[in-house]
């Protein structure tokens, strides 16, 4: 990924340095798992382990020549550790040290990425709290629905993220395998003893049976939840971006000294970072077919694979390590502007508390159907000419028979909609 969508921590950990320290590792562990059994002399993986260099240029070099990674990178280390390291890989194959180390990785990244959605959790939790009584006007479809509070908005984005936190916790159980089980996966010259150990130092779980690679619907399962992350970002995005739009303008990302909205037009305020991540969702989200298609590989193994997985596990993982990052940003300086929200809010002149009188007529003795009609007539009216909504209901004859004036501006009192918000957040705080 491009350093413009990088963090460093979340970078370092799909570098080519990096990958080769973990699969040094599991030779080493696989060494010194076969020291025990007695089948390698003992010492050998703290000998090879004292002179063992990873020089990336030089691998690069052997690779060029031998066309294969792993031969380059054990061709490399032999150079430096001498005789001893001809008992590393005994009886492992390439995916043995492939896989498990892109486990590892996975694994590694799925913990900065649990970071920064508890992150984000906090300011989600904190800006709901605050504006928990901030009440505002719902939309659905765009159109002015009922009131409902700018907390609760957030706290729906909270719940849902808590949900991801979950959602990712599961997937990581999914890729924390380790597989060192040799050619097709049949333990043929290799003592399963090894895996174990092997999967016990790096804190992993033992594949129940690989061919001669970890099963690919596990992977699958993982980029599928950073896929639907990256959805619920685009989500809170999009809803920052409508709010911030000029006749809108309830909420605004926050616009810092010195900040320019446009080459052309000084006065812009544009929400740049929220259609940032709505633009990067898109990258995320595409990865979770490739990764899909990644399941299906030729009887025991091909690499088909890997070519995706070279690009889609870094790129995937940095980028969302960005995003979350870039939203809890957004989120914690967020700007929010109550007085607009109620100037909304009032600009269908209480139309939108109509649900509420349908209802309280038929409680009257009026069927569901009227009632829907006379409350809609008069709602239609109050479209055309924009009149008090409240004034046009107490000219209604019809309605007058089964609704007081007194009941009638009880019912377009927007405080009626908000009666349940204390219920909502101990659902969602308890």
């Amino acid at each position: 990924m491009i350093p413009r969508y990088s963090r460093e921590p979340m970078s370092n950990i799909w570098s080519s340095k990096t990958k080769f320290e973990i699969w040094l590792d599991i030779e080493l562990f696989a060494c010194e798992a076969m020291e025990k059994l007695g089948t390698v002399p003992k010492g050998t993986a703290r000998k090879v382990r004292s002179k063992a260099k990873i020089n990336e240029k030089r691998i690069d070099q052997i690779e060029r020549k031998v066309k294969h990674d792993v031969i380059a990178f054990l061709t490399s280390i032999s150079e430096y550790a001498g005789p001893p390291a001809r008992f590393l890989h005994q009886g492992l194959t390439s995916s043995d040290i492939l896989d498990t180390a892109f486990n590892v990785q996975l694994m590694r990244s799925a913990e900065n990425l649990k970071k920064e959605i508890s992150a984000l959790l906090k300011s989600l939790k904190k800006i709901s709290l605050k504006h928990k009584k901030t009440i505002c006007i719902g939309r659905s479809h765009g159109i002015h629905a009922e009131p409902t509070t700018f907390g609760i908005k957030m706290a729906g984005f909270y719940s849902e993220f808590a949900r991801n936190l979950e959602r990712l916790e599961s997937a990581t159980k999914e890729i924390s395998v380790c597989s060192i089980s040799g050619a097709v996966g049949n333990y043929a010259n290799i003592d399963p003893r090894v895996e174990k150990y092997v999967a016990k130092k790096l804190g992993m779980n033992v594949e129940k049976i690989a061919t001669q690679v970890i099963p690919r619907d596990r992977h699958a399962v993982y980029f599928n939840t950073l896929s639907i992350i990256a959805s619920s970002l685009e989500r809170l995005a999009t809803e920052i971006r409508h709010l911030q739009r000029t006749e809108v303008l309830e909420a605004e990302e926050f616009f810092s000294r010195g900040q320019k909205g446009s080459s052309a037009m000084p006065h812009k305020r544009n929400p740049v970072l929220s259609e940032n991540l709505s633009g990067l969702a898109r990258l995320i989200r595409s990865y979770s077919i490739p990764a899909m298609e990644n399941v299906t590989l030729w009887h025991e193994r091909d690499i088909s694979h890997s070519s995706v997985e070279r690009v889609m596990a870094p790129d995937a993982n940095i980028l969302l390590d960005f995003s979350l990052s870039r939203m809890n940003n957004i989120v914690a300086n967020l700007i929010v502007y109550p007085k607009n929200m109620k100037r909304n809010l009032n600009l269908l002149n209480k139309l939108s508390m109509s649900e509420g009188l349908m209802l309280a007529m038929t409680q009257k003795g009026i069927t569901r159907e009227r009632a829907y009609k006379l409350v809609q007539r008069n709602a239609m009216q109050v479209w055309k000419t924009n009149e008090d909504f409240e004034v046009v209901l107490n000219k209604d004859k019809e309605i007058k028979k089964y609704l007081s004036n007194k009941e009638i501006k009880g019912l377009l009192d927007f405080n009626h909609a908000l009666k349940k918000t204390d219920f909502i957040f101990k659902k969602v705080f308890k």
